[in-house]
């Protein structure tokens, strides 16, 4: 493949609570579900993309994130499953669908953010990353990406192969695309058909409809455990049928279908081929327990719920905590304050690190930082990151004191804490207009030899570096103390450059290699 497969749309937090029922509530006739487990992951677009990255793909995200929690779960889970998120601003909350289950059977589903907020434009890096693309997949869950005029001309205009994964409530496909991958239950909404028409009619005659409607090079119905039809320039359909049973939970079979054909067509298979692989694939993961078994362990591992608090883990801290700038800190907090910010056309700032042991190199950086926008946002490593960077006997500090000492700052105005080696899921959440690192990072490289400077590109954000003070080292502070031995170059992503490393240092710390 020559580029990545990128995948645009509508990303949803979906969660699978799974508890046992053993008794109604005493005040109305219903079962009481007590819950044993929940498991979050990406769903939408999201799962396609994750499904994509799973098979080996470099996968690209182009998707709307609010600023809120369920948004900041997204970035981490994302990040987890190996997917490059270029985020778009989404105006309103996070979609979320939680299925409530027992014994694997879904009781309840209940839907949060129904109301669709609205996209906000690409960045320039969206644009030629979709026309670099070796194959593109729309997956369209009518919330609005698949409508954003710039999306779609650079759909529109990209050679690469596009495969559509429409929605009844979304726009038509771009002309052009090669294969459009609709249901049974969407094509009797986009195409009606006399009633009384056989199954396969109804199928085939949908199918030509938008073939001609969208101008597509091919459509291919799902019928669910019966394969798919494919209709193209020729007038006999092709059925494609499935390999053997396909019977068991079908959430994400057609997330599973598109992102497979995707693939496919990436790797230089006809439409036809592309559409068998799509049929074996998604029959393969019905049969073999849906998405409950089919996401990579990094997702599936990432359970329980999404809040948390400073010493704990399962993704960023999401609630205050108490004590002095307890209200300022969690990513509750840092969602208040974006959407101030950002309502008032301010410039958001961002920094990060460990910040273990506060001294006045990290003070002179985050005064610096504060002065270039509105507001400056600390991404902390946790405890269990800077554990995982810096070695076991690392931080000194927990997380809880360290994000308070922070937040009790005048220049610091919230704090977000993240469990990754490296700050890419926060920062694609908070998408700020200015990231800045503490020390001589520009000598011989400029801005590209920064490891976070290809994120912040994906919104078209910047990064700088502002001075130092000399002589300052968490490390050597605590050698000079006795506390501990020194831990050499290791450093934490984002972390204010001490000094006397700074020499030694090459364009890619230890701490600051990309994760994919």
């Amino acid at each position: 493949m020559r580029g990545p497969v990128v995948v645009v749309g509508d990303t949803l937090l979906d969660r699978d609570v799974e508890g046992v029922v053993n008794r109604l509530c005493p005040d109305s006739p219903v079962p009481v579900l007590d819950e044993t487990v929940a498991i979050d992951r990406p769903g939408g677009a999201g799962l396609a993309a994750v499904f994509a990255a799973a098979q080996g793909a470099e996968v690209v995200l182009v998707t709307a994130l609010a600023d809120d929690a369920g948004g900041a779960r997204l970035s981490a889970l994302l990040a987890d499953a190996g997917v490059q998120v270029y985020p778009l601003a989404l105006s309103g909350a996070t979609p979320e669908k939680i299925r409530l289950r027992v014994r694997g059977r879904v009781l309840l589903r209940h839907d949060r953010g129904v109301a669709p907020g609205e996209p906000g434009p690409p960045s320039d890096e969206v644009l030629r990353v979709i026309a670099a693309a070796s194959a593109v997949l729309v997956s369209d869950y009518g919330r609005g990406v698949a409508r954003q005029p710039a999306l779609r001309a650079a759909l529109a205009a990209t050679r690469a192969p596009v495969v559509w994964d429409p929605h009844p409530r979304g726009p038509a496909a771009v002309p052009g695309v090669h294969l459009a991958t609709p249901n049974e239950s969407e094509v009797r909404d986009l195409v009606p058909t006399p009633p009384g028409a056989s199954r396969l009619a109804t199928a085939s005659r949908g199918a030509q409809g938008l073939r001609r409607r969208w101008r597509a090079g091919a459509v291919a119905v799902t019928l669910g455990g019966d394969g798919a039809l494919l209709c193209h320039a020729g007038s006999t359909p092709l059925v494609v049928p499935t390999p053997g049973s396909a019977e068991g939970d079908t959430c994400g079979a057609g997330d599973r279908f598109a992102a497979a054909a995707s693939l496919a067509l990436a790797r230089g298979a006809l439409v036809s081929e592309a559409v068998q692989v799509a049929v074996a694939e998604a029959s393969a993961y019905v049969a073999g327990g849906g998405v409950a078994t089919a996401l990579p362990p990094p997702v599936r591992a990432r359970s329980g719920s999404v809040t948390r608090a400073p010493g704990t883990r399962g993704g960023p801290v999401l609630t205050g905590v108490v004590g002095p700038g307890g209200d300022r800190i969690g990513v509750a907090a840092v969602a208040a304050l974006l959407a101030d910010v950002r309502a008032a056309g301010g410039t958001v700032v961002a920094t990060g690190g460990c910040f273990d042991l506060l001294h006045a190199g990290h003070v002179a950086t985050l005064q610096a930082a504060r002065q270039l926008g509105d507001c400056l946002i600390v991404c902390l490593n946790s405890d269990a990151s800077v554990a995982g960077l810096k070695g076991p006997e690392r931080p000194v500090l927990s997380e809880g004191d360290r994000s308070r000492l922070l937040a009790a700052m005048s220049c610091v105005d919230a704090v977000m804490i993240f469990d990754e080696p490296t700050p890419d899921a926060a920062l694609t959440w908070l998408r700020p207009d200015i990231w800045v690192k503490g020390g001589d990072y520009a000598t011989g490289g400029g801005d590209a030899t920064l490891p976070e400077a290809e994120v912040l590109r994906r919104w078209g954000g910047h990064t700088v570096v502002v001075p130092y003070l000399d002589g300052r080292s968490t490390t050597d502070m605590i050698a000079r103390s006795g506390g501990g031995r020194p831990t050499g170059a290791s450093r934490a992503v984002g972390q204010p450059a001490e000094p006397d490393r700074v020499a030694a240092r090459s364009s890619t710390t230890p701490g600051g290699e990309r994760t994919r």
